[in-house]
């Protein structure tokens, strides 16, 4: 085991985890747990974040339209005679 240093403010909000977790669990939790708890969720994916980067973004549309009107373009270039 190693010891580590946090600051009371920290302490108090690892108490308030591990009490959350025991509760949640059922069963008795200590702060490695809810340590690794807490770096657990640093990994799991954030479906709202995901949501936020898939909207579409103002003007949007108009940048697509705009792409395929340029890409029709190019195509007509490449095929003199049409």
């Amino acid at each position: 085991m190693t010891t580590i240093a946090v600051t009371e403010k920290v302490k108090k909000e690892l108490i308030k985890l591990v009490s959350e977790l025991q509760i949640m669990l059922g069963r008795r939790v200590d702060f490695n747990e809810a340590i690794a708890y807490l770096l657990s969720q640093r990994r799991t994916k954030d479906p709202l974040l995901l949501k936020e980067a898939c909207r579409p973004m103002p003007g949007g549309r108009d940048a697509v339209r705009e792409l395929l009107q340029e890409r029709k373009r190019d195509e007509a270039r490449r095929q003199p005679g049409l």
